[in-house]
């Protein structure tokens, strides 16, 4: 019988990788002048991941 894992860990490593690849994103774009560096906008786009990625998987 497998176990599926602890769903508060899987949601912990869904925000921590979120939240780095928003700020790798955003810091590129703030690196090639498109965007300005803001951790309101890595929040932004971190928290969009999150849901978007909650969505996906229950589908």
């Amino acid at each position: 019988m497998a176990s599926d894992g602890d769903p508060r860990v899987l949601l912990v490593m869904n925000v921590a990788f979120s939240v780095a690849f928003s700020a790798v994103v955003v810091r590129g774009l703030a690196f090639i002048d498109v965007l300005s560096f803001s951790w309101e906008i890595v929040a932004l786009g971190a928290s969009a991941l999150v849901v978007l990625t909650y969505l996906v998987v229950l589908r």
